[in-house]
């Protein structure tokens, strides 16, 4: 028999309940949050729900997939399913196709992420690098696009064949009112005349 300090036999030392209740409780949190953090990651999207997310119609869903912009799993039912991880990827291709970046350019800037797990910060990073030089370009031709504009207005043009905007190359157009392809052409049968 044990006693205490005050001579009082001791009870029998008993796990608290209300710290086997927080123990429990911790755990049960701990799970709900895991199953919640795998729910989140691991959910799937059909191909009408990816495509109301997204803003895209259903055959350009199927069509990005064919073009292996995007992936998807298919069911026991043969339905595609899609990560939610290709919310993000459907977005910047429609933000690479409005600023007149190709499907093969954004297929090949993809290439750099990962396709085994969800992309992180970093990922997604090392993928617009690959954009900065192309997507400064398009800006500074943009610009000069803009002033040659606003000295179009009064440049005395007639014809769209003269117009250095619309046909940049036409360097006959510049001394008469012929095509570009005239000269080339005349060229080449000219050619042919003196080899033979």
């Amino acid at each position: 028999m044990k006693l205490n300090h005050c001579g009082k036999q001791k009870q029998p030392e008993q796990t608290n309940s209300k710290q086997i209740d927080q123990q429990n409780l911790i755990q049960m949190l701990d799970e709900e949050q895991n199953q919640l953090a795998e729910k989140h990651l691991g959910q799937w999207l059909t191909i009408g729900e990816l495509a109301q997310r997204s803003g895209v119609s259903v055959p350009a869903i199927r069509f990005y997939e064919d073009k292996d912009l995007i992936w998807s799993t298919r069911t026991q039912g043969n339905q595609r399913r899609y990560q939610r991880a290709m919310l993000r990827r459907v977005a910047i291709v429609k933000i690479a196709q409005q600023v007149g970046i190709s499907l093969q350019q954004v297929k090949d800037a993809f290439a750099i992420l990962p396709r085994q797990k969800v992309a992180s910060k970093s990922d997604w990073q090392e993928m617009s690098q690959a954009w900065q030089t192309q997507l400064d370009q398009k800006i500074m031709d943009l610009l000069k696009l803009r002033q040659q504009l606003d000295k179009c207005i009064g440049c005395g043009c007639l014809s769209l064949q003269q117009c250095p905007l619309r046909n940049p190359n036409d360097e006959l157009g510049q001394t008469s009112a012929g095509a570009h392809f005239q000269e080339v052409i005349s060229n080449l049968i000219n050619m042919q005349f003196f080899q033979d």
